[in-house]
């Protein structure tokens, strides 16, 4: 017991910072930001893998590739709602390790799957779900960060360690392509792209986490320790008593929530949009772009949300979320007509990827500000809008997948988002925001 949990942790104590708890603390977020980007990743790799099945012969429709696309969403959104109480409970250390090793279910079961081309569907769903594990714990790592750093730097520690994990959504994105190439584990399979085929194994997209995992599970039992910060899961639901809660989950949903849900959808988006056209682009040389450039504004704008205040900013990425969606819809870049469309298309999708990176940091900036009085509230608050924003990739999978079945286009799914925005950000600005707000922060 003693060799997990701190004897005394107090980082808003300067010289207790300085002299034990900087090294603790930067040493714990190292490790667990490693975690966190294989844990993206992994929660990610169904959604690069998806595009390539049906081209190794699996007899898939649209509507189920778009599903196969959410079911990690779906997991990751609820796995979280338990993972938020888990870090109180049991500590950093117990809960980084488990969740580590745990991750290798679908990274084994996914290679093994795509290797028989008599998998079935079911199958395949199943373990999509449990790809979920790695967006599960999420809602670990970011109270976990939140309890180990002080208040002036926690806006920094938090952008750092979700940005770079963040990454793990490019990585698997744009690795894919390269790793299937190589001869490694099991049977090739023959990939066909139009009148073009060459070998892959399509296995290594799943199989290579593994040695990873493992290594990282080690090291997280070894070097990890836990903050003597305890609470039951009882006491840990008061945070649903205060309306801030809900407020945060709104605003959260628009940041993070676009962020995930775009990057799951935007290579089958790619992909129906544009996939008709002669000449049409592949996919993933294009799609790792989006989750990289919001995983860097996530990094850039963290220390910004420190200095001016993260409400400012989730504001005006309401704003542009808004403004760019409409430019999008009115330029006919949902419904082209030609492939001359399609790099203004990128360009606007990156901009949205940008702005909603900008907003995960500002968002984490504020939600310590506005629970400042319990730090324990503050993580489970943190905790919760990450599970209920990790829904983002089920909610834009199948609502995009639903559109394009009924009406040829994901438009009608891209005006409800705008919708949606203009209520998150008028709940920003009326209770954050503005002269005079409730909780400035």
């Amino acid at each position: 017991m003693n060799n997990t949990w701190l004897s005394q942790w107090d980082p808003e104590n300067q010289n207790f910072w300085k002299e034990t708890g900087s090294k603790i603390a930067w040493r714990t977020l190292i490790i667990t930001t490693i975690g966190l980007t294989f844990s993206f990743a992994t929660w990610f790799m169904m959604s690069a893998i998806v595009v390539r099945i049906p081209q190794i012969g699996f007899k898939f429709n649209t509507m189920q590739l778009f599903w196969l696309a959410a079911m990690p969403g779906l997991a990751g959104g609820t796995l979280r709602i338990i993972n938020m109480f888990l870090i109180p409970i049991y500590g950093t250390r117990h809960v980084i390790t488990y969740t580590t090793i745990l991750k290798l279910i679908p990274c084994i079961g996914i290679g093994l799957a795509v290797m028989n081309q008599n998998t079935p569907f079911w199958v395949f769903m199943v373990l999509a779900f449990t790809a979920g594990f790695g967006g599960g714990d999420f809602s670990s790592y970011m109270p976990s960060t939140r309890f180990f750093f002080p208040k002036n730097m926690q806006g920094t520690a938090l952008g750092v360690q979700a940005g770079i994990g963040n990454f793990g959504v490019s990585l698997v994105q744009f690795i894919t392509p390269w790793i299937i190439g190589i001869s490694a584990f099991g049977a090739s399979q023959t990939l066909t792209i139009g009148d073009t085929t060459k070998t892959v194994w399509l296995q290594n997209a799943a199989f290579w986490y593994a040695p990873f995992l493992v290594i990282g599970g080690m090291i997280a039992w070894n070097f990890l320790r836990s903050v003597p910060i305890k609470a039951s899961f009882k006491e840990q639901l008061d945070i649903f008593k205060i309306k801030h809660t809900w407020f945060c989950t709104i605003t959260y949903l628009m940041t993070f929530g676009t962020f995930s849900g775009l990057s799951a959808a935007f290579p089958l988006l790619i992909k129906n949009l544009y996939g008709s056209f002669d000449g049409a682009p592949d996919p993933l040389a294009y799609a790792f772009l989006g989750p990289l450039v919001g995983s860097l504004a996530r990094i850039m704008f963290g220390p910004v949300a420190d200095k001016y205040g993260g409400a400012i900013l989730t504001h005006i990425t309401g704003i542009v979320l808004i403004i760019s969606t409409l430019a999008m819809a009115f330029l006919g870049l949902f419904t082209p007509t030609s492939l001359d469309q399609f790099n203004l298309f990128v360009i606007f999708m990156l901009i949205l990827f940008f702005f909603t990176g900008i907003g995960n940091a500002a968002t984490f900036r504020q939600y310590p500000i506005i629970f400042a009085d319990s730090p324990r509230q503050s993580a489970g608050v943190i905790g919760w809008t990450a599970a209920i924003a990790a829904y983002g990739p089920f909610i834009f999978s199948t609502l995009i997948g639903e559109s394009i079945t009924h009406s040829g286009s994901p438009l009608p799914f891209f005006y409800g988002t705008v919708v949606f925005f203009v209520i998150a950000t008028a709940i920003n600005w009326w209770y954050y925001t503005r002269k005079g707000c409730e909780k400035p922060s």
